[in-house]
């Protein structure tokens, strides 16, 4: 019976819009109508759901139209409620960032924690892509990094002054730690190729330990990456392709973008691309 009454009231909704409209029947609705009845609602902020459902009786009462020989042919077919918009991640602020990785313990665990902070924030990478990274990946004195994306794609990408300074400093401690023939960049403290949830754990306990008001998670420093770069450089373009976006390869189509542009674009205008001339954390 509910089902019955939410149909009755769907159709005498849409009837009364119809009315409004100038129209006299429902033969006369095209798909067009269809789209401004949907429209209208989102303008009056009716949920997506609740939209999903109008459209649902209406296609449901065209259908029986077509039946009854009064309709040739469904109007709202094709025509659907927008899905859900998920809500971005908060970025960090350039103060939060800097907050963040002011990390001037010499430990190599510590050491460790803030390359990989610095690395993830300096070159956007994914948490798979920096727990995937191996020491011949690295090339500090070029500022360039190998990295083997989703779909095993291999990109280049450039990563700040600070991130070389920082896995520079952790290469030279990283022997107290690896185990022997290890060829990954990160490690536990096992010996062995870090975690993507021991990365996840360190990321957090660090950003309660700098008081950062905001919950620190790999991703939302690749979220902060990518903010930033947009809003300092303006160029959507180079960021898709720093971050290793699946559409790039539509957009090299049309945009050849090589190395020394994406690295220009990034020195321009990543916050942590130069070193500070006050930074006192040697």
């Amino acid at each position: 019976m509910h089902t019955q009454r939410n149909y009755k009231q769907q159709l005498e909704t849409m009837a009364h819009h119809l009315a409004e409209m100038g129209l006299k029947d429902w033969s006369q609705v095209d798909a067009g109508w269809v789209r401004q009845l949907a429209g209208k609602g989102m303008r009056e902020g009716m949920k997506a759901s609740s939209l999903a459902t109008r459209l649902s009786s209406l296609r449901s009462f065209f259908d029986f139209l077509i039946l009854r020989g009064e309709m040739s042919a469904n109007p709202a077919k094709g025509v659907s409620a927008p899905r859900k918009k998920r809500p971005l991640p908060k970025n960090l602020d350039v103060d939060e960032v800097n907050q963040l990785l002011e990390v001037s313990e010499d430990d190599p665990l510590a050491v460790r924690d803030r390359a990989m902070m610095e690395l993830m924030y300096g070159a956007g990478l994914r948490l798979a892509e920096l727990v995937s990274i191996d020491v011949r990946d690295v090339h500090l004195r070029s500022g360039e990094l190998r990295v083997i994306g989703k779909g095993d794609k291999e990109r280049k990408v450039p990563f700040s002054g600070m991130a070389t300074e920082w896995v520079g400093k952790w290469l030279r401690v990283r022997g107290d730690l690896a185990a022997s023939g290890e060829p990954a960049l990160f490690v536990s403290k096992l010996g062995t190729r870090i975690s993507h949830r021991s990365v996840q754990k360190r990321m957090a306990e660090w950003g309660q330990k700098q008081s950062v008001a905001s919950h620190i998670s790999p991703h939302k420093l690749r979220h902060s990456f990518a903010t930033h770069m947009l809003e300092s450089s303006n160029n959507l373009r180079a960021v898709q392709e720093l971050l290793g976006h699946e559409n790039i390869s539509t957009t090299q189509i049309y945009t050849h973008l090589d190395f020394q542009h994406l690295a220009q674009a990034y020195d321009q205008a990543h916050p942590r691309a130069r070193k500070r001339s006050d930074d006192k954390s040697d």
